[in-house]
């Protein structure tokens, strides 16, 4: 059973402004529910205020819920941050906690949307406006349903912005594997960075992957993982420099279930990065990548919550 998050304001309408496309997020839930697999759908309810404000600045907080983000952060974004934007972006940082709650019942549970690894403190970066990652696993430990959190970046992109949210802390623990010549040009220093060359394969991918995933749970110990599963390290990615297959993709994605549930820890998975002129194609990955999760959750038995 795959267990998903989903709202209809995922799919905001597209801004005058910009190059980011936001109808994948219908055609993953499209192709998931054709799938025939079982799923799960939640609603997410938004991100509070106060738990955006605990990360991001309070005046850049405000400027979003405003829709008055002025344009030289709206460029750095990708796209103009309109009252629909707003709510979409509440709505999918909501997500990835509803998640990691459902994670933390259900062994796995996954975002269609979210993952925005690139938003700093006082603005948004990369098509990303608030960071969930940095968000969830703040209110995680705020809450006490987690004291130590491990958040595993993927996506092609270095995770800077979740990197820079908690530099320092010693109960978020950041893994990113990316691309090195990839975007950001400047990265930021996240707990533990393996930066891959361009065209790395399925298995030099799964070769670093295995080297260091496995140590970093033992030694870190975390209660929960938060996992960006961006499917932009794909060969044909227009975005990525990496060269991994389908079957590859897959294969990476469950081996970190594997290794979050073996030792039963819960683990919830958000979209990321995954970019086509074939919008549908990407969706596919996507809706593959969450489907494998979910089918090598079922190895493992049921969580409860940890209150």
């Amino acid at each position: 059973m795959l267990h998903v998050v989903h709202h209809v304001d995922y799919m905001a309408p597209q801004p005058t402004r910009g190059t980011f496309k936001f109808d994948k997020y219908q055609l993953v839930m499209v192709a998931l529910r054709e799938s025939g697999q079982p799923i799960t759908e939640h609603a997410p309810e938004p991100m509070p205020r106060a738990w955006l404000e605990a990360v991001h600045c309070p005046d850049y907080v405000e400027q979003v819920f405003t829709a008055s983000v002025p344009r030289e952060k709206e460029r750095r974004i990708g796209f103009p941050v309109t009252d629909r934007i707003a709510s979409r972006v509440r709505h999918t940082n909501g997500g990835t906690w509803l998640a990691a709650q459902l994670a933390m019942q259900h062994g796995y549970a996954a975002n269609s949307a979210a993952g925005s690894h690139h938003a700093l403190h006082d603005t948004g970066a990369g098509y990303c406006v608030f960071n969930d990652l940095a968000v969830a696993s703040n209110r995680l430990i705020a809450e006490g349903d987690a004291k130590r959190v491990l958040i595993v970046d993927l996506d092609v992109h270095q995770g800077d912005g979740t990197a820079s949210l908690t530099a320092g802390r010693e109960d978020i623990f950041t893994l990113s594997l990316h691309a090195e010549k990839n975007f950001p040009a400047r990265k930021a220093r996240s707990t533990l960075d393996i930066p891959l060359a361009d065209g790395t394969d399925d298995a030099g991918f799964m070769e670093a992957l295995s080297a260091h995933l496995p140590t970093v749970i033992d030694e870190f110990q975390p209660d929960i993982v938060l996992y960006q599963a961006g499917v932009d390290p794909h060969e044909h990615d227009k975005l990525g420099r990496l060269a991994l297959s389908d079957a590859g993709l897959q294969v990476r994605d469950r081996y970190v279930v594997a290794e979050a549930r073996r030792r039963g820890l819960p683990i919830a998975s958000a979209l990321g990065g995954g970019y086509s002129a074939d919008q549908r194609e990407v969706a596919e990955r996507h809706a593959a990548s969450m489907l494998a999760m979910a089918d090598e959750n079922r190895l493992y038995p049921a969580l409860r919550p940890r209150r």
